[in-house]
């Protein structure tokens, strides 16, 4: 058993080097299955054992370059897939450039192509949650563990050390805790002995057999640290910073390399690069859909509206977009010409004399909002975000509330997960537009196309059961 877990312990370059031989293994494999798919059999002709023969080596070299193959210990698994989907992507964009420029030397057929493509995606996304799988079933049982050492302040370090305490499927094993304020720890995780004085160190780690040491002080305490590090000069094992970002408000956080320089993205979109393409095309395509969809719907509200009451049937109101930047929203008028004539916007209540008749069931039922998905057409809005407000809301709002404008992170959106949630509808007390601002953060914080849709299927029935509409 010892022998087992010494050499599990050192697993990385025995798993890395099963994981890129099935990355090849499946890559030939799926091309047969793919010409199942696509033609009834499993025979390839040359081109095809041409171009799976050519896509091998680009694998290997295309998956190293993008660091699929680096250890990412306690990474998300939909942020593996989302570079592992993007490094499968460019293999065969240029296995396609490729067969595009050697036509006459490579002849296969379009719908082999995209099965491949398709059904070998599939297959090296499926390996990795195997791996992970794996790797937690290993890591439960004392395998794959990484003995580490956290040094810092008592209430950073303790903060530090709560948070790996959540997550054991990380394989890290704390060893011991140091500190110049061992009385003020905070968050001991269970079985860790009273912290150790901070001069210990040094010698702890020179005498135990130590994979990383940790260390977490506040920016303040920076000659200590530099003085730390000096102790530690001798120290071979991995040292580790965790930066003080505890007592910041973080969105979508992050660490970048900019001119050879780690840059931490303390507030940041999430929609950028391949995030932002997905929610472009996820927007257009269902705008498009939904508005052929309704647009009978559309010629009979509008002609409600207009033999209702006098005035246009649309109503145009400027609210916040992506970044604070004003846009125009649309909207079928559901009150009387001129309502807030008055200047500040006030929110629709119940009984409000200014809602029409027909205002009143565009209301309840959100109808009103449809004219929304001309807005998302204009790259505007989005179906899926915050809602958004009037410009005078805001400028209240966000000088009561806390990082209020970081709702403008991503597009407005028709629907949104504070909808959902039943933040629908007037915000007439300061403690319900803090909840509608916590849903939207959440949102923007674990964005994904899994998440839009579901808001999206969710929506129509809140619309029907919501009782905050009106």
């Amino acid at each position: 058993m010892k022998l087992a877990r010494g050499l599990l312990k050192e697993y990385a370059s025995v798993v890395d080097l099963v994981v890129r031989a099935a990355d090849v293994l499946f890559l030939l494999v799926t091309a047969h299955l793919a010409e199942r798919v696509s033609a009834g059999g499993y025979a390839l002709s040359q081109s095809q054992w041409l171009l799976a023969l050519l896509a091998a080596p680009v694998v290997l070299v295309i998956f190293s370059s993008m660091s699929i193959y680096q250890s990412r210990r306690g990474a998300s698994l939909v942020g593996e897939f989302q570079r592992v989907a993007l490094a499968w992507s460019s293999v065969f964009g240029l296995v396609a450039i490729f067969s595009v420029a050697f036509a006459d030397l490579v002849e296969v057929a379009r719908e082999w192509f995209l099965a491949w493509f398709v059904v070998g995606g599939a297959s090296v996304l499926g390996l990795r949650a195997l791996v992970r799988m794996f790797l937690r079933w290993a890591r439960a049982r004392g395998f794959n563990i990484r003995r580490i050492v956290m040094a810092g302040s008592a209430e950073m370090g303790g903060q530090v050390l709560e948070h790996l305490e959540r997550a054991p499927w990380t394989g890290l094993e704390i060893m011991a805790f140091f500190t110049a304020e061992p009385d003020g720890l905070i968050g001991r995780p269970r079985g860790l002995p009273a912290p150790h004085r901070l001069e210990e160190l040094p010698g702890f780690v020179e005498r135990e057999t130590v994979d990383q040491v940790w260390l977490a002080f506040p920016l303040k305490e920076e000659r200590r640290l530099q003085a730390l590090l000096h102790d530690l000069r001798h120290c071979t094992s991995d040292i580790r910073l965790v930066p003080d970002i505890f007592g910041f408000e973080l969105l979508n956080h992050s660490v970048s390399d900019v001119a050879g320089l780690p840059v931490i993205n303390l507030r940041s979109s999430p929609l950028q690069g391949v995030n932002r393409l997905v929610k472009e095309i996820e927007d257009r395509v269902l705008a498009v859909f939904f508005l052929l969809l309704l647009s009978p719907l559309f010629l009979l509200i509008a002609l409600a509206v207009k033999l209702d009451s006098p005035g246009p049937v649309l109503f145009k109101q400027r609210r916040h977009g992506w970044d604070g930047r004003p846009i125009r929203v649309y909207k079928f008028r559901s009150m009387v010409r001129d309502a807030d004539s008055g200047g500040y916007p006030h929110q629709a209540r119940p009984g409000d004399a200014r809602v029409t008749r027909v205002g009143r069931i565009l209301r309840r039922y959100s109808l009103d909002e449809l004219p929304q998905f001309f807005n998302v057409l204009q790259g505007r809005m989005s179906i899926v975000g915050p809602r958004p407000h009037a410009l005078e809301h805001n400028e209240r709002f966000k000088d009561e509330i806390d990082h209020y404008m970081l709702r403008h992170k991503v597009k407005p959106g028709i629907t949104g997960w504070a909808q959902i949630n039943g933040y629908r509808g007037e915000t007439d007390t300061l403690e319900k537009m803090k909840k509608r601002l916590e849903y939207d953060l959440y949102y923007i914080e674990n964005w994904s196309l899994w998440f839009d849709l579901r808001i999206i299927l969710l929506s129509p029935w809140r619309a029907i059961r919501d009782p905050n509409a009106y």
